[in-house]
């Protein structure tokens, strides 16, 4: 009866451990095993089965992770103190990597995002992060891959979410922008009247040229008044005709 009762219990035991070496892996994690503490292979998706009270498996969730990185005040090049946060988009590429590598390595990504997104800021001026955000986000995306991948981490992106300068430095900038809106405005204004006496001037010539055009466009206003305005007009008789006035008027009035 105790023999019995013994081969029970060892059974029980085998089975316990048989079941606690049983694993299955989601489509989205991979099991990095260690036999006696030494690394031996990764598991993929799908069921394992481990050595009892010889192997262990460490899963780890190789999908793209999303972390909005806190507010950081930092100073930029040109000595300005800006708030600025940003947005990661990583994932494990390397399982057994990022177990061996790193301890708590989505903290250390963290830890090491912000300190990247301080040294990036801290090489761009001011003028830049408004304008050309887009070449900070790629040097932080530089020196991200740069320190992660060795823990077996890669970067999907990283964008620079929100800045915030002082009250001081953006009525600064209004003012600054107000002065170039207008200063193009008068550089406009002044084209268009330089056009307009280029233009003057070649009509002048036209008209010069040709005698009759001069009375044809006096005619063509008085027109365009008549039109317009329901008043009475003045006109003075053209300087060609009086001119030719004179001219015939001048052998009869001459002393034979």
């Amino acid at each position: 009866m105790e023999f019995l009762f013994g081969v029970a219990v060892l059974f029980g035991i085998a089975l316990v451990l048989a079941l606690k070496s049983f694993g299955i892996n989601q489509e989205y994690e991979r099991g990095v095993v260690f036999r006696l503490g030494r690394l031996q292979a990764t598991k993929g998706p799908g069921w394992f089965w481990l050595v009892p009270l010889v192997e262990r498996v460490v899963k780890v969730d190789i999908r793209t992770i999303t972390y909005a990185l806190d507010t950081q005040e930092t100073v930029t090049r040109d000595g300005v103190a800006v708030r600025v946060n940003a947005v990661l988009w990583y994932r494990a590429f390397d399982a057994a990597g990022v177990v061996t590598t790193v301890s708590n390595w989505q903290s250390a990504i963290v830890q090491a995002a912000e300190t990247a997104m301080r040294d990036a800021i801290g090489q761009s001026d001011l003028d830049q992060m408004l304008k050309d955000r887009t070449t900070i986000n790629k040097r932080l995306y530089e020196i991200l891959t740069t320190t992660c991948n060795r823990w077996g981490v890669e970067f999907d992106a990283v964008e620079i979410k929100d800045l915030d300068i002082p009250a001081q430095m953006q009525r600064a900038i209004a003012r600054e922008a107000e002065a170039i809106r207008e200063k193009r405005a008068r550089i406009i204004k002044a084209e268009g009247e330089q056009e307009a006496a280029a233009k003057l001037s070649d009509a002048a010539r036209v008209i010069g040229e040709v005698p009759g055009a001069l009375e044809l466009r006096r005619l063509q206003t008085l027109s365009e008044i008549g039109i317009e305005h329901n008043s009475t007009i003045i006109a003075m008789f053209p300087t060609e005709i009086l001119e030719a006035a004179k001219r015939i008027a001048m052998p009869a009035t001459s002393p034979s």
